[in-house]
C-alpha cells in the first residue's frame, strides 16, 4: 500500500499489561458476587501448577477462559462493565516499561495505534484509551434484549488477530511500510508475520522458537532492565 496512515499493532494482555486484564475481570467478578466463589475450580489447580512452575501458563488461562464463558450466561452488562470499571481504576498503570515508552514513543511519532487481545472488549475500552490507542479490537459477547449474555460471541472471526489487522488496513486506510508489532506469545504469530517490523516481548517458548528461526526482535524486560536477545 503505497498511501495511508502508519501504524502499530499492540497485544495487550502480558505484553502492555502484566497480567491478563480477563484474569482479573473474572477475579473481580467473583469478589461482586456476580460470579460464585466455585468459579475459581476452573483455574485454582492450574494457577497453582504455574505459580510453582509445575505447569504452563496457557493451561492457567484456559481455565479462567473456561470460568468465564461458563458462568458469564444471564449476567446483566452493566455487571460486566462495572467490574471493569473498578479494575482499570486500580490496576490500569500495571503496564510493563518497554511497550509503554514505545506507545509514547510512536504517538509522538504520529503511528495510528492498535491494540488487539482476546480479553472482552468492555474492559480493553477503558484500558487502552488511557495509554492513547486508536482503535481497540477485542471480543464481544452477545446479550438478549434484557442485556443478560447469552454466552455466545459476536463475531468468531475477531479470534483471528491476522483477520483484524487486515480488516483494520483496509478500514482505516493504513499503510504496512514501516509497520510495527508488538506480541508476547505464539497467538500474536499472526499478526507479526504481517507487519513490517515484528517485535517479540517477554516471549513464551514457542513464539521465542519462532522469532529466532526468523530473525525477529526480541526483548526482554526483566525487574527494571530491558535487554535484547
Amino acid at each position: 500500500m503505497a498511501t495511508g496512515k502508519k501504524f502499530a499493532v499492540f497485544d495487550v494482555d502480558g505484553t502492555i499489561f502484566r497480567s491478563s486484564l480477563l484474569i482479573q475481570v473474572v477475579e473481580q467478578l467473583i469478589r461482586d458476587g456476580v460470579f460464585p466463589e466455585e468459579a475459581q475450580a476452573a483455574y485454582a489447580k492450574q494457577h497453582e501448577k504455574w505459580l510453582d512452575r509445575e505447569g504452563d501458563y496457557d493451561s492457567y488461562i484456559q481455565g479462567v477462559i473456561q470460568a468465564f464463558t461458563t458462568h458469564l450466561t444471564g449476567v446483566h452488562y452493566g455487571a460486566l462493565a462495572d467490574a471493569s470499571k473498578r479494575v482499570v481504576a486500580a490496576q490500569w498503570k500495571h503496564t510493563y516499561r518497554y511497550p509503554r515508552a514505545l506507545i509514547k514513543e510512536l504517538k509522538e511519532r504520529g503511528y495510528f495505534l492498535l491494540a488487539i487481545s482476546h480479553s472482552p472488549k468492555t474492559i480493553l475500552d477503558k484500558f487502552c484509551p488511557r495509554l492513547g490507542f486508536d482503535k481497540v479490537y477485542g471480543l464481544l459477547y452477545e446479550t438478549d434484549e434484557e442485556e443478560r449474555f447469552t454466552g455466545k460471541i459476536m463475531d468468531e472471526q475477531a479470534l483471528d488477530k491476522a483477520y483484524l489487522i487486515r480488516r483494520a488496513i483496509d478500514k482505516e486506510s493504513l499503510k504496512l511500510g514501516n509497520s510495527i508489532g508488538v506480541g508476547d506469545s505464539e497467538s500474536d504469530i499472526a499478526f507479526l508475520e504481517i507487519v513490517a517490523k515484528p517485535i517479540c516481548f517477554n516471549p513464551n517458548a514457542k513464539l521465542y522458537a519462532h522469532a529466532k528461526k526468523e530473525k525477529w526482535k526480541v526483548v526482554v524486560e526483566r525487574k527494571d532492565v530491558i535487554y535484547q536477545l
